[in-house]
């Protein structure tokens, strides 16, 4: 059996705390209502980087383009309050694009969810 893989993928390495996690999460949850989706990409999930940005992918039901602006600046507010400064890079999927950049597509298939 040696060599094989059986379908097994490794899981990948986050580099955020159980802390930072739990944080997004919620916040994330109370900005832009309870269910949103969130993918964590780029250099955090990647053990060979060292620092980087935190990049996230919020998917939400959202539909009001004033309301998912006021949910973004909130969700950074809180964010930065609850564990300091912090680079956070954000993309919102909501229902209203009508153009989705190819950023949202590398990012839901790469990142992992939290």
């Amino acid at each position: 059996m040696a060599g094989l893989n059986c379908g097994i993928t490794k899981a990948k390495h986050l580099r955020l705390t159980a802390h930072q996690q739990q944080v997004i999460k919620q916040v994330a949850q109370d900005a832009f209502r309870a269910g949103a989706r969130l993918h964590l990409f780029g250099s955090r999930i990647d053990d060979t980087q060292r620092r980087g940005d935190i990049d996230l992918l919020i998917t939400t039901s959202l539909a009001d383009p004033e309301r998912i602006v006021r949910a973004e600046i909130d969700f950074q507010v809180q964010v930065q309050r609850a564990l300091g400064e912090q680079r956070i890079d954000v993309l919102v999927d909501d229902p209203s694009q009508r153009v989705r950049p190819p950023i949202f597509d590398v990012a839901a298939r790469t990142g992992v969810p939290l």
